[in-house]
């Protein structure tokens, strides 16, 4: 169950009946345009001055992405957000505005593939350090973000699922004046909040959870006024990133039912890992729980396991019925996703290596299907996909 907001409120409460700021209307209308025009010279004049916040141009502002900002900036309790058109939109648009060459970034090891790659791709040759540090190293190093510019963390990470003490790292970077940024994907806010635990940005990809439907592609960013508004000045404008009024318009109808479907999630891969413990099959279950770290409060449908050598993962994957072989995850539909494909890149060398992860682990993102229909799919599955 989520936590009550300062006023009494649940988060998913308070999404649901959050006003949309349009007369009555109940969801936010779209605002299909690209333009916005004024009746006079002076309130042209007050826009372009930023004397005025109307609306002038959908690749800065629209108000149906208005309406999704500003629900994700009360969910992240935050004071304000900017919606992209990808996650790595919003990911790279943050750190951009941030860096500068001869800047370092410190990087939690483990972490969403494309963000290393953006790092290690494009921010690396433009000279930018980035180093990669275990969960280990964040929380008990002190002076680990010395000379740091940006800390970029998962809690959660990627695929092997180690959380952070988010507190305990934003004590940190704030000794040396490190600038935190923290992907909250797997959590949601109904789950996690980095904001209240110290950390200064919080990004998601809006495609998983916060969309739920898997028919969106966004992004989104959450921080203080100044922190948005440097992001909305620089790479927002500059780089072009805009989420469209379209996909604004399905995420605010995604966070209406957050709260249930996140319960729903939760419920199933509480059913998982129970089975899956118990499994002579299964070596290793990576979920953490609630409570693990301080500040996480619930489990996200999204977990890793790690089979022994006897299981056949070709042949596991093929036997699945209900789960469906692909990437991404969050959405309504239960999908597997086999580490030895599923880290690599066409033209990248010894990629399982390079993301330190064991080619016997399955990334299982649990839907919204009946959680025991579900787990006899995969049972059934485990048990004809012995080596021959």
């Amino acid at each position: 169950m989520a936590d009550a907001e300062p006023g009494g409120y649940s988060i998913e409460t308070m999404l649901a009946a959050a006003a949309s700021g349009f007369g009555g209307a109940v969801a936010p209308p779209i605002v299909q345009t690209s333009l916005f025009t004024f009746d006079s010279y002076k309130a042209f004049e007050d826009r372009m001055a930023g004397r005025s916040g109307d609306p002038l141009y959908t690749r800065v502002q629209n108000p149906t992405v208005a309406a999704f900002e500003n629900l994700m900036a009360k969910a992240e309790e935050g004071e304000a957000a900017v919606g992209f058109a990808s996650g790595m939109a919003a990911i790279s648009s943050t750190v951009l505005a941030f860096v500068r060459p001869g800047d370092r970034i410190a990087c939690i090891e483990h972490v969403y593939p494309d963000a290393y790659r953006l790092f290690e791709r494009l921010l690396r040759p433009f000279g930018i350090e980035v180093t990669y540090h275990s969960v280990a190293d964040f929380q008990q190093d002190p002076d680990l973000l010395k000379g740091v510019r940006l800390a970029y963390l998962e809690s959660p990470n990627s695929v092997v699922f180690q959380t952070l003490d988010l507190a305990a790292v934003a004590a940190h970077a704030r000794r040396h004046g490190t600038l935190t940024v923290v992907d909250n994907s797997w959590a949601t806010p109904l789950f996690q909040r980095p904001l209240t635990l110290g950390i200064d940005i919080v990004v998601h990809s809006a495609s998983k959870y916060l969309s739920g439907h898997s028919d969106t592609v966004a992004g989104v960013v959450v921080a203080g006024t100044d922190l948005i508004g440097r992001i909305r000045d620089l790479t927002l404008t500059l780089l072009g990133g805009k989420l469209a009024p379209f996909e604004a318009f399905l995420l605010t109808r995604g966070l209406r039912t957050l709260g249930p479907r996140m319960r729903q999630h939760q419920e199933t891969a509480n059913v998982f890992v129970d089975r899956l413990s118990a499994h002579p099959k299964v070596t290793a279950v990576l979920s953490p729980g609630p409570n693990s770290v301080p500040g996480l409060t619930g489990r996200s449908g999204l977990m890793s396991l790690e089979l022994d050598a006897s299981v056949d993962i070709p042949r596991l994957a093929d036997a699945l019925k209900l789960f469906r072989l692909g990437v991404s995850w969050g959405g309504f539909e239960s999908l597997v996703l086999p580490t030895r494909i599923g880290l690599a890149q066409a033209g990248e060398q010894n990629s399982m290596q390079r993301f330190g992860v064991s080619d016997r682990v399955l990334r299982l993102s649990l839907g919204l299907e009946d959680p025991n229909d579900l787990w006899a799919d995969f049972e059934a599955a485990l048990s004809t996909s012995a080596r021959s």
